[in-house]
């Protein structure tokens, strides 16, 4: 006998079965589907990984965001939780206001929050160049100290500085040369990333090939801060074509690959960000990638993060499991 629940279930079917309907336009053909080879439930496979010298229960990153907002403090504090909660690791906004005051430094102060899990701080190139030149990077000491801080995530992003109204030059030395004088002075762990553009061949071979402890792809696909930055314009508002250039994830995937055929890469962990809109995408891309990486997140965690802890939580957590289950079930097409 049918019980109540599986009575609406079967009435569930009738009702959606034409809106259920799916053509080929829609089957994601990355993917080839072995139901017949696993077991379920799949969130008992174990995705645990060392990352950025810590351990982290799952593949995924909390990709740079905000600060210095009103509502930054809430959206760090829900995300630092669930990185905890889930076994997860995370990169802060950008931190430029706190290497002068400590006005807004409990919008970033999370350390409490998120335990032992990975936590970086970030500050701009032009940021960068502008301690280096005025002999002040110990500043970035007294930074990661006040934040607790893993290490530092140095975000180039001359498109969006450009784009940006109020934005800085990039003057003085190349990007390049102001990450090499960093790593020469500093033994903290350093990570590089753009912001919505990813990278060209020739840049990304030139940093890969610097001591540094990551790189992530801030990849085009996902949110583009020079597009951002060009509809703060209060005067025009336009979209400057040079905000859509850039590379995708999958290319910049291939370039490295294309590198390290033809000499060994000193970066060994990668944040594979830009246009990861789910779980799949982030299995897909882990997966194609043959050198340790999680898959990174902004915009998608952003959206979760504005409400209560539990929607967030509940967010990671489909996150989570569709991973699992994917890992169980799906294997990339070669």
């Amino acid at each position: 006998m049918e019980t109540i629940h599986s009575t609406d279930r079967k009435k569930d079917h009738i009702d959606l079965a034409f809106e259920s309907a799916t053509g080929l336009a829609t089957l994601d053909r990355r993917f080839d589907y072995e139901p017949m080879l696993n077991t379920f439930p799949s969130r008992l496979i174990d995705a645990s990984t060392y990352f950025l010298g810590k351990p982290i229960k799952y593949p995924i990153w909390v990709s740079s965001m905000t600060g210095g907002t009103g509502i930054a403090a809430t959206i760090n504090k829900n995300l630092a939780r669930a990185c905890k909660d889930f076994g997860l690791g995370m990169g802060l906004g950008s931190c430029r206001k706190l290497l002068d005051s400590d006005e807004f430094l409990p919008d970033f102060d999370v350390r409490k929050y998120i335990g032992d899990q990975p936590l970086y701080a970030n500050l701009g190139i032009a940021q960068l160049i502008e301690l280096i030149q005025d002999n002040r990077l110990s500043q970035i000491n007294t930074l990661l100290s006040k934040l607790q801080a893993d290490g530092l995530f140095i975000h180039v992003n001359p498109v969006q500085e450009w784009m940006q109204p109020e934005g800085d030059d990039i003057v003085g030395m190349t990007p390049l040369q102001a990450l090499e004088t960093l790593l020469e002075s500093t033994n903290h762990k350093i990570a590089v990333k753009e912001v919505g553009q990813g990278m060209g061949p020739q840049s990304l071979k030139a940093v890969v090939q610097l001591p540094i402890a990551a790189f992530e792809f801030g990849a085009y696909g996902g949110t583009n801060f020079a597009k951002l930055e060009a509809l703060r314009d209060p005067v025009t508002k336009e979209i400057d074509p040079i905000c859509y250039v850039g590379h995708a994830a999958e290319e910049m995937i291939q370039m490295i690959i294309d590198i390290s055929a033809e000499q060994d890469l000193t970066c060994k962990d990668y944040i594979i960000s830009g246009g990861i809109k789910t779980y799949l995408d982030g299995y897909y891309f882990n997966e194609k990638l043959p050198f340790n990486s999680v898959y990174g997140q902004a915009s998608q965690f952003l959206k979760y993060a504005l409400d209560d802890y539990d929607t967030l939580a509940t967010y990671v957590q489909k996150q989570v499991d569709g991973y699992m289950f994917a890992m169980r079930y799906l294997s990339i097409k070669k």
